[in-house]
């Protein structure tokens, strides 16, 4: 008889995040968002710019926590990205300030493309090609 490992018990897939993970990144993610929005960064590139937090997915042993971001309106995700890696340093001596981890969690900064996808999705579910392939409402003949 085979023994089931513990560390997948109640989960439905082994890649799933653990609810201590998730609890983890949302307040990495809560922690960023006040620090960015109160403070100022002195890294040129950022000085006036918005952009949001929008997900935080930690590792398993919640040392390594890789941030997405994307600008409010439009400007270029990958350089926005690009910027906070180099002042991620001081988030993370400001994020330490904020949570209390017992190890400080290092940080990446990645630009979330989801937006871009949902767009692009969007665009194809309405384009003329998809259109005429789903049925008709009788009350438009």
């Amino acid at each position: 008889m085979q023994r089931r490992s513990g560390s997948n018990k109640g989960r439905q897939g082994s890649n799933a995040p653990s609810q201590r993970q998730l609890r983890a990144g949302e307040l990495v993610r809560r922690a960023l968002a006040d620090i960015v929005s109160r403070s100022t960064i002195r890294d040129p590139e950022l000085a006036d710019r918005s952009f949001s937090v929008t997900e935080v997915r930690m590792s398993p042993d919640l040392r390594h926590a890789t941030c997405f971001v994307a600008p409010l309106g439009h400007g270029d995700a990958e350089a926005l990205a690009a910027a906070l890696t180099r002042v991620r340093a001081w988030l993370r001596g400001q994020l330490s300030k904020e949570v209390t981890f017992k190890f400080m969690p290092d940080l990446s900064f990645e630009p979330d493309t989801s937006f871009d996808i949902a767009e692009s999705i969007d665009r194809l579910l309405h384009s003329p090609e998809v259109a005429r392939d789903l049925p008709r409402d009788e009350d438009e003949d």
